[in-house]
């Protein structure tokens, strides 16, 4: 323990020497500033204009109100900038307050310790590495960030996990000398904590690794198997995947699978088209290649079969002729079979078989045929031995029994080229000849999703057999040891005899290491575990070095911050209440102090016993005045010359700003003020208008105020709720308001009368609209005409007609009388004009009378009475 201290004390004095060789610096928290020697490097250098002594800022958040009065005027001052050290690039705006200033996700190495010499940042990843190799660094000292652990060792078995700042490697318990290796770093925002293959990041989600997913990174993606969550082999349809999986490929990719394309015996092509098999075609249901072919029938098996040669259609199941070709009849023994038309010469005679009639004579029929109808090799109606009949041509066959140039097989029964069967692309028959019978055809290729076992494609290989990679296509018998494989026939999935299949295919009698048993096999457990009793990574019962805790079936890779991982009981426990974080159960085993005014000394917490009201910085766990030195003046008293304003508190001119409770009473006050002088102005309203009645009253005289007796009654009335007796009018008065009401009634009434009365006596006034028709129109008086528009509905009121001394005239002197009275004529319209001007014209010459003329008629003279017999003088 001496030698410990010891070696503090010359730590404290190498850092004093050093510090002498410094400039003055002012160094500065939150709060506080000290000026001295010092060459720390974490954290900022604040400067600004007109400031000769920049402020070195250490972690911690500066704002508006921070002292001293120097550290506000260089923090609000528009020429300020920061110089960040190495980690604290985040915090290098002052474009608003408060400054926030703290190292960037990871943490700071510093090469000297207090925090000084070369600082080295590491940054908390983005993601996980694949690589499982540590990082080596060298610290004297480290700064972490909030919420980020760190795990280091310094040897095999040596591993501590840092959650915060250490300012003295040296003062870690035993065993710690600042070489070490970089296990792991992680945010602790993470709930619940990342597997293995997770990273916590600092926005508290889990980053996972290639191939892994979950929201802890605990499951491999679609398509991949294993530990490491690798992709499952290309060309595999269906793959044994997932984090305990095998990655063995249990179905391959199907190229041009026919149900892409709804083809039934067929392919699809690149551009999505179906190619069937020969003797298929799109079936009455719609899907491709469902239906036989003309020429074909379905038979019992659900296959396509050829029709016998000279049949155009036949029946399914028994296959008999529907229609022969032209010339052929059916044959009335086989009705699967079309006879061909009986070749004969001009004579009658029939034509030897091998010939056919050429114009009247027989000749031979070509080389390839038996018989024919023709003398081309197209015009067969069968084919000689060793040949089959095609489409009206006769091909031979291979010693496999394959038509020449087709996949069809050779039928010597029916001696035509016949199909292979359903699914089938292709077959053979082994050592073919004419004696071959076409159930000795194997297939030897299937379409695209059928798989070939025994000479016949099938949707799937049967028990025991797998999918050879070779080809993709051919069933082949897993070994005698697996009950079913994949891959090769010794990588087993399950095996025979009771035994176990292992991830590696083997099949063993109990499960290796790292592996559990379930339902036949070993399956492997999750990455975080050592050994488990499940596949999920909650499902551990013990854990690897790296992982070391236990908790609930998970294993974690550290414990809470006030816990220690023990060793001995494989479990956490909680540190010694003077520690914050530790390695051990000890008071001497702290890796940081719970305490703000103690710090870590060889492991244990201690009192700071800061200078100068000085006191620990937060977060660092050092104080102030350990980072700054002060040194004697040149006389040898008194201390280094300070700056001005850095023992001075911040004085702030700005108003104070209102509270929203203060603003609150404001307004309320304001609207009480309002409603108090709308209603005094209502009251002073209500006091003129009740003066204004009172003085209408009293002109009406209908204010008759009682003297105290009546107000004594009116109190009395109003105490025992009696309403008020309403005084009657004076009689006098009474009668004179009713007076006065009939009199204004009658007087109204008679105007009205008098108007109506005067309305009914006037002349009728010439309308000066054109559109009004006031009087008969004069195109029918000249006419004769009835006009088309209609007559007026009300006739015009003319005057009455003076007494005429003429007797029937009709032109009385009613006109000068009119002028005489009201003055000379109105205007006379356009019409009016024109019939005054052609008038005499048709008087001096008037045309020939029409049978719409009107006929005089003599009324006769004027009557005793004195009253013209003209009607429309009347």
């Amino acid at each position: 323990m001496m030698i410990r201290h010891l070696t503090t004390i010359c730590a404290l004095l190498a850092g004093v020497a050093a510090a002498a060789d410094s400039s003055t610096t002012v160094v500065c928290v939150p709060g506080e500033c000290i000026q001295g020697t010092s060459n720390i490097t974490i954290g900022s250098i604040l400067s600004a204009d007109g400031q000769d002594t920049p402020l070195h800022l250490l972690p911690g958040t500066y704002d508006e109100d921070t002292s001293p009065q120097l550290l506000h005027d260089m923090l609000t001052s528009s020429s300020a900038s920061l110089s960040p050290s190495d980690g604290f690039e985040n915090s290098s705006s002052l474009n608003a307050l408060p400054l926030k200033l703290a190292v960037a996700p990871g943490f700071s190495a510093y090469s000297k310790s207090l925090y000084s010499g070369t600082a080295s940042y590491h940054e908390l990843p983005s993601s996980p590495s694949n690589s499982s190799n540590s990082t080596s660094i060298s610290a004297k000292a480290v700064t972490l960030a909030s919420n980020v652990w760190v795990a280091v060792s310094s040897g095999s078995s040596n591993r501590i996990v840092l959650w915060e700042s250490v300012p003295d490697i040296a003062q870690l318990p035993t065993g710690n000398n600042g070489n070490w290796s970089l296990l792991d770093m992680q945010s602790s925002r993470c709930s619940p904590a990342c597997s293995s293959n997770g990273l916590c990041t600092s926005s508290g989600t889990c980053a996972c690794a290639e191939g892994f997913t979950g929201s802890s990174c605990e499951q491999c993606e679609d398509d991949h198997f294993g530990l490491s969550c690798t992709k499952c082999p290309d060309g595999c349809e269906d793959c044994d995947d997932g984090i305990s999986g095998t990655g063995l490929c249990l179905s391959v990719s199907i190229p041009n699978d026919p149900t892409e394309c709804n083809c039934l015996n067929g392919a699809c092509g690149s551009d999505g088209s179906c190619s069937c098999l020969p003797g298929w075609t799109k079936g009455d249901n719609g899907t491709e290649c469902a239906g036989c072919a003309d020429g074909y029938f379905m038979s019992t098996t659900g296959e396509c079969k050829v029709c016998f040669a000279g049949c155009d259609k036949c029946a399914d199941d028994t296959g008999s002729c529907l229609s022969c070709k032209s010339g052929f009849t059916q044959d009335s023994a086989d009705k699967t079979k079309c006879k061909a038309p009986t070749q004969t010469d001009s004579a009658g005679t029939t034509c030897p078989e091998g010939s056919f009639n050429d114009g009247g004579s027989c000749k031979v029929c070509d080389d390839a045929c038996d018989t024919c109808t023709g003398g081309t090799s197209n015009d067969c109606a069968s084919c000689k031995s060793g040949t089959y009949f095609l489409d009206g041509s006769c091909v031979s066959a291979g010693s496999d029994g394959v038509c020449e140039g087709t996949t069809l097989i050779a039928d010597n029964n029916k001696g035509e080229c016949d199909t292979c069967g359903s699914k089938c692309s292709s077959c053979e028959i082994d050592n073919f000849d004419v004696a071959s019978t076409v159930d000795k055809a194997v297939c030897k290729g299937c379409i695209p999703g059928h798989f070939l076992s025994d000479g016949k494609c099938v949707s799937s290989c049967p028990d025991g057999s797998f999918i050879d990679p070779a080809d993709n296509m051919t069933c082949t018998a897993c070994d005698s040891s697996c009950g079913s494989c994949a891959g090769s026939s010794t990588t087993c999935l399950t095996c025979t005899n009771n035994r176990l299949a292992t991830v590696d295919g083997d099949c063993v009698t109990s499960c290796p290491d790292n592996t559990f048993s379930s339902s036949g096999k070993c399956v492997t457990c999750h990455p975080d575990c050592e050994t488990c009793s499940g596949s999920a990574f909650n499902q551990c019962s013990s854990c690897p070095p790296g992982r070391p805790v236990l908790s609930n079936g998970r294993c974690l890779p550290t414990c809470s911050q006030t816990q220690y991982y023990d060793a001995t009981s494989s479990s956490c426990q909680s540190c010694d209440s003077s520690c914050s974080s530790c390695s051990g159960p000890g008071s001497n085993e702290c890796l940081a102090c719970s305490s703000s005014t103690q710090v870590l000394r060889d492991g244990s917490c201690e009192a700071a016993n800061c200078k100068d009201d000085s006191k620990v910085i937060s977060g660092l766990g050092v104080c102030l005045d350990t980072l700054v030195t002060v040194t004697p003046t040149s006389t040898g008293s008194g201390s280094t010359p300070t700056v001005t304003g850095i023992d001075s508190p911040t004085i702030i001119s700005t108003k104070d700003k209102l509270e929203w409770w203060q603003i609150l009473l404001m307004a309320l006050g304001c609207a009480f003020i309002f409603m108090c002088v709308l209603m005094l102005w209502r009251r002073h309203a209500r006091k003129q208008r009740a003066k204004r009645t009172a003085a209408f009253a009293s002109a009406k005289k209908l204010d008759h105020r009682g003297g105290w007796r009546d107000r004594l009654v009116r109190f009395g009335e109003r105490f025992f709720g009696h309403e008020k007796k309403r005084s009657p009018y004076d009689a006098e008065t009474g009668e004179a308001y009713r007076m006065r009401r009939f009199a204004e009634t009658e007087s109204a009434r008679n105007e009205k009368e008098m108007e109506s009365l005067l309305e009914a006596y006037e002349r009728p006034r010439p309308s000066h609209d054109l559109n009004r028709l006031s009087g008969p129109s004069l195109y029918s008086a000249i006419t004769g005409k009835a006009r088309s528009a209609p007559e007026p509905k009300q006739p015009v009121r003319d005057e009455p007609a003076l007494r005429s001394r003429f007797s029937g005239s009709s032109y009385g002197g009613s006109s000068s009388m009119y002028t005489a009275e009201f003055g000379a004529a109105r205007a006379e319209s356009e019409a009016e004009e024109y019939a005054a001007r052609y008038k005499p014209q048709l008087a001096a010459s008037p045309p020939l009378p029409g049978n719409y003329w009107l006929h005089a008629e003599h009324t006769g003279a004027t009557g005793s009475s004195g009253v013209s017999k003209n009607p429309f003088r009347r």
